[in-house]
C-alpha cells in the first residue's frame, strides 16, 4: 500500500497522497524496529552484561521511531511549501480511490495492533479505569442480619477514605456505633470513626498508604473482619507499565490513518471547489499531526531512558512502609527497568539491630511492580 500511494501520488499529482505513502513507510519501518527490539531483548534477557535486563530496549526503539516520525514531518512540510509556490495538476479520479484504499489498510492495521478485535490494550490508554465510587478490587462485602453492606476504599479525586454503603435495596445502613480498625502487617493499628453522608457512611480520617491491612469492622450486631490487599493498579502507575515499543508502532498507524483522512478531505475539496491549495494544506496539517505524535513519544521514551521516575506513588508507598515501622529512609531512588517492572535502591536507618535487608524485602514484597530491590541497612543506637 505504501508503494501504491507514493507512486500513485507522484503520477497523479497529489502531495497529500505522497505524504500518506511516506508516512506509511515510517510505520512499516516502525514495525521492523519493534520486532527487532523484541527479538533482541528476548535473546539477551539472561545476558549478564545487561545489569538490569533488556526491558529498556523497547523504549530505545520507541525513541528511534519518534525521531523518524519527526524527520518525515519535516519532509512533508518542506514538500507542501513547494507545492504552495508551484502547484501541479491533480488527477482526482485516480488519486481519491488510492487514498480511500490506504485508509482501509490503516484501519485494518490499527485493529490488528489493538489486539485483533479482542479488546486487548498495549498500555496506550490514559486512565486507570476508576469506578464511579471505588476500585472494584477494593470493595469488601459484609453480611449482617439487616442486609449486605459494602466496605470500600474511595480515592477518586479525594484523599483515600473508607465508605460503607448498602449493597442491596433491602439492606439497612447503621447510623451509630460504627468503627473500623485497621491492623497492618507490622502490628500498627488505627481507629476510624464515620460520618453520615446521606446514603452512605464515610470515615472522618483518611487512610495512609499502602492499602494492605486486616480490617475489623464494628457494627451494632458485632465485629466483622475483612482484608484489603495492595493491587497492581495502585502499585504501578500507568506510565510505569506502558510498553513504549508497541506504543510507537501503534502511534505510527494511528497518525497514518489521520493523514489518510486528511488526504481524502483535501482531494475531495480540491476537486469539488477547484481549491488546488487544499491538497498541500492537507499535507501541512498531516505533518503537524505527525510532529505532535513524535514529540509525545519522544518525551515519554526519553524520560524512561534518562531514568526519570514515572511512578511517584510507588516511591511514596515504599517510604511509608519503611517509616511506618519506625525506621527512617535516608536515601531512596525508584526508576523503571521495563514495562511493569520498577527498581528501587533504598538506604534505611533503624534502631532495631535484628532487622536485616531480608526484613525489608519481605515488607516490600506486596508491591508486585517492584521487581528489583536493593536495601542498605544502617543500624543506629537508640537514644538513652
Amino acid at each position: 500500500m505504501m508503494l501504491v500511494e507514493i507512486v500513485g501520488g507522484s503520477l497523479f499529482g497529489s502531495l497529500a497522497l505522497v505524504a500518506d505513502g511516506l508516512h506509511m513507510s515510517t510505520h512499516a519501518g516502525a514495525m521492523l524496529i519493534a520486532a527487532l527490539a523484541y527479538t533482541y531483548a528476548r535473546k539477551h534477557a539472561t545476558d549478564s552484561r545487561f545489569v538490569f535486563g533488556t526491558g529498556k530496549l523497547g523504549d530505545l526503539a520507541g525513541f528511534t521511531s519518534a525521531i523518524v516520525l519527526a524527520m518525515i514531518a519535516l519532509l512533508i512540510g518542506y514538500e507542501a511549501v513547494s507545492r504552495f509556490l508551484s502547484p501541479v495538476p491533480i488527477h482526482f479520479g485516480e488519486a481519491i480511490p488510492i487514498a480511500v484504499l490506504g485508509l482501509l489498510v490503516n484501519i485494518a492495521s490499527v485493529w490488528l495492533l489493538s489486539g485483533g478485535g479482542h479488546g486487548h490494550s498495549h498500555g496506550y490508554s490514559h486512565g486507570h479505569g476508576h469506578d464511579e465510587h471505588a476500585h472494584e478490587e477494593e470493595v469488601q462485602r459484609i453480611f449482617t442480619p439487616s442486609g449486605v453492606l459494602a466496605l470500600s476504599i474511595f480515592e477518586d479525586g479525594v484523599p483515600p477514605v473508607f465508605r460503607i454503603a448498602p449493597e442491596t435495596a433491602n439492606s439497612k445502613l447503621p447510623l451509630q456505633s460504627v468503627y473500623v480498625t485497621t491492623v497492618r502487617p507490622d502490628g500498627t493499628q488505627q481507629l476510624f470513626a464515620f460520618a453520615d453522608r446521606g446514603g452512605y457512611l464515610e470515615s472522618k480520617e483518611k487512610i495512609p498508604e499502602p492499602h494492605a491491612f486486616k480490617t475489623v469492622v464494628r457494627l451494632p450486631d458485632g465485629e466483622h473482619v475483612v482484608e484489603f490487599e495492595e493491587h497492581g493498579h495502585d502499585d504501578v502507575h500507568e506510565a510505569a507499565v506502558r510498553d513504549h515499543n508497541i506504543r510507537s508502532a501503534y502511534i505510527h498507524v494511528i497518525a497514518d490513518a489521520a493523514v489518510s483522512v486528511l488526504a481524502i478531505i483535501g482531494l475531495v475539496l480540491a476537486r469539488t471547489f477547484g481549491w488546488l491549495w487544499m491538497d498541500p494544506l492537507a499535507g501541512v496539517i498531516g505533518a503537524l499531526v505527525i510532529a505532535n505524535w513524535s514529540y509525545g513519544l519522544m518525551r515519554g521514551t526519553g524520560g524512561i531512558l534518562l531514568d526519570m521516575n514515572p511512578d511517584w506513588k510507588m516511591a511514596d508507598n515504599v517510604r511509608q512502609v519503611i517509616e511506618g515501622s519506625g525506621d527512617k529512609v535516608l536515601d531512596l531512588h525508584v526508576w523503571r527497568v521495563g514495562p511493569g517492572h520498577m527498581s528501587a535502591v533504598v538506604s534505611v536507618a533503624t534502631n532495631e539491630p535484628q532487622r536485616s535487608p531480608v526484613f525489608y524485602h519481605a515488607a516490600l514484597k506486596r508491591f508486585k511492580g517492584l521487581s528489583h530491590l536493593t536495601v542498605e541497612v544502617n543500624p543506629t543506637q537508640a537514644a538513652a
